[in-house]
């Protein structure tokens, strides 16, 4: 295959694009309506993926024990949790760290009022584990040993949290596969029918050059050239749009956490655009080059005869 072979084959293939312009905008429409939700999904679910992840780390288990132990029998008692393999750290926090941190918390700029505890901690029996997993999912497992040993008190956790979070990720999962999987149908059903009217209306064209001699790779290329590049064009458009919206909304989150209390705070954030595009742009270019090029391939080979 020469370079004059290919130029003949990409410029063929854009005659016919604009043969049929009706029919070629109605396929990049689709497919860029495709990827576009694909990239979405794929931002969004990527985001909840991260912002599950970040609880891990963020969002811990604490563990309270009964009246009268001692710190030595609460530390001999989380040497043995923490060798459970689901632990990824702890934290220890005696009832002196409790009771400064409360007070820090409720009387700041009312210290006096704090005074008449001073030889009476309120928060005696308030030495606790502050524990954080490897995985968020094992939560209840570990929760229940935690609550089967001998001296836990009581156990804090964040049940509803974890599975909201599970929830929501199978629930956007589930959505953007049967979204994208319908519009991926009818990008397959309307590059097959533009390819398909252009092998119509060159069919006297594709005879005439049979009989002179032209080889089956020179008569097809054309409408392969023509699939793909509307697979292209429907993967770069919406591309181009979500690099766009995705970073403007990046800034708008940026600015509006700026100053935000809370906990959540470090974990409700979005990941950063050149983390999420690189990938997604390439899975995109994939699944519109992919989708032009194979679809016009196959319709070509079983409607055209020359």
């Amino acid at each position: 295959m020469n370079f004059s072979t290919i130029c003949y084959s990409f410029k063929q293939g854009i005659k016919n694009i604009c043969r049929n312009s009706l029919f070629s905008l109605a396929s990049v429409a689709t497919i860029s309506a495709c990827i576009f939700l694909f990239c979405l999904f794929f931002s969004i679910i990527s985001n909840i993926q991260n912002i599950t992840h970040l609880a891990e780390t963020t969002i811990g288990v604490t563990v309270f024990f009964d009246e009268g132990m001692t710190e030595e029998e609460i530390l001999a008692l989380g040497d043995g949790i923490a060798g459970r393999p689901e632990v990824k750290e702890m934290e220890f926090i005696s009832a002196e760290e409790a009771w400064e941190s409360f007070q820090a918390e409720y009387f700041a700029g009312m210290e006096e009022l704090a005074e008449g505890f001073a030889q009476d901690n309120p928060l005696a029996s308030s030495a606790s584990y502050e524990i954080f997993l490897k995985d968020i999912s094992e939560q209840d497992m570990m929760v229940s040993y935690l609550q089967g040993l001998d001296g836990v008190r009581k156990v804090n956790y964040s049940n509803d949290l974890v599975a909201g979070f599970t929830g929501l990720n199978r629930l956007v999962g589930v959505l953007s596969a049967v979204i994208i999987g319908i519009l991926l149908a009818v990008s397959v059903f309307l590059i097959s029918n533009t390819i398909h009217v252009a092998a119509a209306f060159r069919k006297t064209e594709n005879q005439i050059m049979r009989l002179i001699g032209a080889t089956n790779f020179m008569i097809r290329a054309p409408f392969v050239v023509e699939g793909t590049v509307l697979g292209l064009a429907g993967a770069l458009l919406p591309l181009g749009a979500m690099y766009i919206l995705y970073g403007r909304v990046v800034s708008y989150m940026a600015a509006r956490s700026v100053g935000a209390a809370g906990g959540m705070g470090g974990v409700l954030k979005l990941l950063p655009m050149e983390q999420l595009f690189p990938t997604m742009a390439a899975v995109a270019l994939v699944l519109g080059v992919g989708i032009g090029f194979f679809v016009s391939f196959f319709t070509i080979r079983k409607h055209l005869k020359v």
